[in-house]
């Protein structure tokens, strides 16, 4: 017989307590666990055969099984997941509020709907909210069924003939088997996990929407993130017309795949050309510019970096980077300011990758160093070169992945010179007919390159 127990769950990190703890013991935070009522299905020690009869078999014996995709109508979102929706997979969409998420998902959705059966499972809004952004956006929805409900126990009744569901949002919905509220670490992991079984056994995709908290992570257990196929964060500001949809996890695709998108009034548009987004118009004529070949996932997108430094109104100068991780900016600083005799400790830095995007990978550091000497030296860098290369700690520029993509996206760019790491050139070397290619060993001598011999501080 089901036997009601109560556990105490730690909204933070959802560490589980027989009783009350004033500090969780997982993370350490104070006063964040929270009563909950469990039911206790455990079968009884006669009843083995509700397990599974799966046995162990060799790998090689396995069949492969090949993932048929689906394509969503948005071809950048289809770029993100990987080539087009698997069926049977859990898709979940993170954004913060008003970015755009219920209007994309309506508009796969209303794609979909010719050729297959969706179900729109709405738990904030109404069934007319719903259907006045339909026609807002003057969507056709063929075979596109709607329900406004928030317990989750109803939507398995539902789901005769359903390929694809939407369910908005995971944290507004909820089970009887809990007592608690809905949005509670319990709800959210147990709704996630019923979602989960239904996907794996029936083949039907799920796309679930995520509030995020004030940090810019997914509201909820961790477990939320580990049980979906693909996680993916929808960023951007709400006062811009741009967005960036983002893939942080994909067992179908790679999860640096980056998709840029349009707020318009027809709704969200995929954009296809960034050179617009990632880039000025007035490069090159203003000092502490620099354009890298950014590697994103499977494209390589050209982005420019703009520094800004001022001399320090206070004893601790600021270090201000946006897209840029704040660590690694403080280290090329360390390597100008050692390697090449370009002071910072007295200047305010401020640096910022156009777009909104994030540049993680090690191959922007010679285009941040670069940015940062022209701001220094206030000489502006040709609108025409391109730079790209990882930066070591004794000023050794490095070799670094996709080089050859990287040069093959500037010559398509219409960039007439590249600097890139001496030990890149055999790889591009049929490259140097089409763009002049300038090997760097040293930061110092990306510096001599770029602002002559007489650059007022660089280290010969």
């Amino acid at each position: 017989m089901a036997k009601n127990n109560t556990i105490f769950v730690c909204a933070e990190c959802g560490a589980t307590s027989p009783r009350w703890l004033g500090r969780c013991p997982s993370c350490g935070k104070f006063n964040t666990m929270a009563e909950e009522a469990v039911k206790s299905d455990k079968p009884e020690k006669n009843n083995r055969a509700v397990y599974s009869q799966a046995r162990a078999q060799k790998l090689s014996a396995v069949t492969f099984e090949r993932y048929d995709r689906t394509p969503s109508g948005i071809s950048e979102f289809d770029t993100v997941l990987g080539g087009g929706i698997v069926a049977g997979s859990l898709v979940l969409l993170g954004g913060d509020p008003g970015i755009g998420k219920s209007t994309l998902l309506t508009q796969i959705a209303a794609h979909l709907s010719h050729g297959h059966k969706v179900l729109y499972f709405s738990a904030e809004e109404s069934c007319s909210q719903v259907k006045m952004r339909a026609e807002r956006l003057q969507l056709d929805t063929g075979e596109l069924y709607i329900v406004n409900e928030t317990c989750i126990d109803g939507l398995e009744s539902e789901l005769d003939g359903v390929q694809f569901c939407i369910i908005d949002s995971i944290q507004a919905v909820y089970t009887d088997d809990l007592s608690s509220s809905s949005g509670s670490v319990g709800q959210v992991r147990e709704c996630a996990t019923k979602l989960m079984r239904t996907a794996k056994s029936r083949g039907i995709t799920f796309f679930i929407v995520g509030h995020v908290t004030k940090e810019g992570a997914l509201a909820g257990p961790k477990v939320l993130e580990h049980i979906m196929d693909t996680v993916l964060y929808f960023e951007g500001e709400n006062q811009e017309n741009y967005r960036i949809l983002r893939a942080v996890k994909n067992r179908f695709g790679n999860v640096s795949e980056v998709g840029v998108f349009e707020m318009t009034d027809r709704g969200i548009a995929a954009v296809t050309d960034y050179s617009g987004i990632f880039l000025s118009e007035s490069r090159g004529q203003e000092a502490g510019c620099a354009v890298t070949p950014a590697q994103t996932g499977n494209r390589c997108m050209n982005v420019e970096i703009q520094t800004l430094i001022s001399k320090t109104a206070f004893g601790q100068p600021r270090r201000m980077p946006l897209g840029i991780d704040y660590n690694k900016l403080a280290l090329l600083l360390a390597v100008l300011e050692k390697r090449c005799s370009l002071p910072f400790q007295s200047y305010d830095v401020y640096i910022n990758a156009m777009g909104g995007i994030k540049l993680s990978e090690p191959a922007c550091d010679l285009a941040v160093c670069a940015a940062l000497a022209s701001a220094h030296t206030d000489e502006p860098i040709d609108k025409y070169t391109a730079i790209f290369g990882e930066v070591g700690l004794t000023g050794e520029v490095r070799a670094v992945s996709y080089a050859e993509k990287r040069v093959q996206e500037c010559v398509k760019m219409g960039f007439r010179r590249v600097l890139l790491p001496a030990k890149n050139m055999k790889s591009v070397a049929k490259y140097a007919d089409k763009i002049n290619i300038v090997p760097i060993l040293y930061v110092n001598s990306m510096i001599k390159t770029l602002f002559g011999q007489g650059s007022n501080r660089a280290k010969a």
